[in-house]
């Protein structure tokens, strides 16, 4: 695999530099969510443990585990049919969790599909309130709802629209919004080396200007002092701090600080390419690979002011 396009990343990563290529080069153990709208933890950890699988449980979510088993068909077994797990990478968890929806509440997740994050929003709110889940793609759309119903997921509504014409159409509608935007996906080069093949300075240019409108759109949605979380799982700053430092800039929103218990984390960047970004960047988060054997993550929160 040809990591050399992380080259220009050498900044970024100083000294652990080599340490981020070489665990950017190990394949991904791979992880579930479990659904905990139609079973308990521990009798799920049972019944996989049963069928021969050893579950580690990720230290920043209750109900994350990581299957430390080679070659591991989970996605083949009884349990992932009924919807009692979800095979969800470690790191997509956490953006959620930041997020914080509460019972009751009426949450956006504006580019919602294949729907790991949706679906983990809902359950964090227990099937209550509303869940508009939102992608511009009808593809990806059906797969969104076929692993809501596969989960028991009752308190969605699917759409289907540009995310950055959802604002204009629906301001200040949302408690909460969500959005895990498109990127160039470097970070998940663990899981897909092809990532590699197509990774180049124009597309990432091309998706920070997408994200800047998209992030904009979200912060439309939302209500005056409500919670947007914003997350990619690529590491260019011109896909992450450049985005919130747009939307802060703007005068839309502010910069909360990112804490998740259990998670390894590094602070935001303030400055990239010889550009200043707002110092509040720094309560940002980057997961980096080799911190918590994840794919490269980054997430802001930030109120609506």
């Amino acid at each position: 695999m040809n990591l050399e396009k992380f080259g220009r990343y050498r900044e970024i990563f100083g000294d652990e530099y080599d340490e981020f290529l070489e665990y950017s080069a190990r394949p991904l153990k791979k992880c579930v969510r479990i659904n905990t709208l139609k079973i308990g933890v521990e009798e799920c950890v049972e019944r996989l443990e049963k069928r021969g699988l050893s579950l580690e449980r990720l230290p920043w979510i209750e109900n994350g585990f990581r299957v430390e088993e080679k070659n591991c068909l989970i996605g083949h077994t009884l349990e992932h049919f009924l919807g009692l797990v979800y095979v969800q990478e470690g790191a997509s968890m956490v953006p959620p969790l930041v997020l914080r929806p509460e019972e009751g509440e009426i949450v956006l997740d504006l580019a919602a599909a294949p729907g790991s994050k949706t679906t983990q929003i809902s359950e964090m709110m227990k099937n209550t309130g509303i869940v508009v889940a939102n992608d511009v793609s009808y593809k990806r759309i059906k797969s969104l709802r076929s692993n809501a119903e596969r989960l028991g997921i009752v308190n969605l509504v699917v759409t289907r629209l540009d995310g950055r014409r959802f604002g204009r159409r629906y301001p200040g509608v949302f408690d909460r919004v969500l959005l895990d935007a498109p990127c160039s996906s470097e970070g998940s080069v663990r899981k897909d080396w092809g990532v590699l093949n197509r990774l180049s300075l124009r597309l990432i240019r091309r998706m920070s200007r997408l994200q800047k409108s998209l992030l904009t759109s979200a912060l439309e949605a939302v209500k005056p002092g409500g919670t947007v979380v914003y997350s990619t799982c690529t590491v260019a700053p011109e896909e992450n701090e450049e985005v919130v430092d747009h939307a802060v800039k703007s005068g839309l929103a502010a910069v909360e600080p990112v804490k998740v218990p259990g998670l390894v984390t590094r602070p935001g960047l303030t400055e990239w390419n010889g550009r200043k970004f707002d110092d509040s960047l720094e309560r940002c988060i980057r997961i980096w690979p080799q911190d918590n054997d994840t794919q490269a993550f980054f997430v802001a929160k930030l109120v609506r002011i």
